[in-house]
């Protein structure tokens, strides 16, 4: 596990590395990195959604039970993290980013990860959480942005945000051609694949770009309250509401583990794009993904299976 881990993550940290330096010494212009944040919310995050739940093999895995424990999973560590909030010493739109990175995750991490374990059928296990966990924590992080973003709209403001929010009309899109088993058509089908895969490497660089070391200190109870939520709270949570369900190995180690992955690059991203605190994402992101190496492999070794 841990060596599995390692390879999962070390790339991701390589890349917001990487971002760091390039905005120090090669592409300074805000312009750029402005028009990549968008190009990645917009087109590559929406095109991974819809290709990732559109193609997802399910058969012969127990996708409702599955799939009931990640979402009242992560409904249940959301309404505990907005119950929190006055006792959070953060202001609103900080608060955006401690919500994301208690509920987020990283797909990427997460498929490796399953199908280091369990071949292919860990690959469909991943894609059943995808399909569960991306609409759900979507829907619940543009309502948090509506309520405690820098733009505060109407309710007619926060309906159009769902029903015109990029990465839900994905999800929606790519849930109803895995429900009515079309797939996607055979040129479509490599140009989204193509797209999806671009989004990880440009978001983590995005990611290092935003890097303020100098605030890091004014980010310590921030990071430490959505690490505790991710780390400990929502796979705690995970466990207790699977084991009722019935929900055995190895699904049930899955869902845990995707439970307990590192936020993803898309919480900074929805950051910038939704009026949250993108500097305070970008340092939850990066300390997440660093933890996440020990963390991990750690919440993988407590669950009996």
């Amino acid at each position: 596990m841990i060596a599995l881990t390692l390879k999962a993550l070390i790339p991701v940290v390589l890349l917001i590395g990487l971002g760091l330096v390039v905005k120090r010494w090669m592409i300074q212009g805000e312009s750029f990195w402005s028009g990549a944040e968008s190009l990645g919310y917009r087109v590559l995050l929406p095109a991974l959604f819809l290709h990732g739940l559109a193609t997802a093999d399910t058969h012969d895995l127990p996708v409702r039970r599955l799939t009931a424990v990640l979402v009242a999973s992560t409904l249940v560590v959301a309404a505990l993290v907005i119950a929190l909030r006055p006792l959070m010493r953060v202001p609103a739109d900080g608060f955006t980013s401690v919500f994301q990175g208690s509920i987020r995750f990283n797909n990427y991490i997460g498929v490796t990860i399953a199908s280091g374990l369990y071949g292919t059928q860990g690959v469909a296990m991943a894609a059943v959480c995808n399909a569960a966990i991306v609409p759900t924590v979507n829907v619940l992080c543009v309502l948090v942005f509506a309520r405690f973003g820098e733009a505060r709209p109407t309710l007619t403001g926060i309906i159009r945000q769902m029903v015109t929010n990029p990465l839900i009309l994905a999800c929606v899109a790519g849930g109803l051609l895995q429900a009515l088993d079309l797939g996607l058509p055979p040129g479509i089908k490599p140009a989204l694949q193509s797209l999806g895969a671009a989004s990880m490497p440009l978001g983590l660089l995005c990611i290092g770009a935003a890097l303020r070391f100098g605030q890091a200190r004014a980010w310590t109870g921030p990071i430490l309250t959505s690490t505790t939520m991710k780390f400990v709270v929502m796979p705690a949570v995970t466990f207790l509401l699977a084991r009722p369900l019935g929900l055995g190995a190895p699904a049930l180690l899955v869902a845990v583990l995707f439970q307990a992955l590192p936020t993803a690059s898309s919480s900074y991203i929805m950051a910038r794009q939704l009026g949250g605190d993108a500097p305070m994402m970008a340092g939850i992101t990066a300390t997440q993904t660093l933890m996440g190496i020990a963390a991990v492999p750690l919440v993988a070794a407590l669950v009996p299976t």
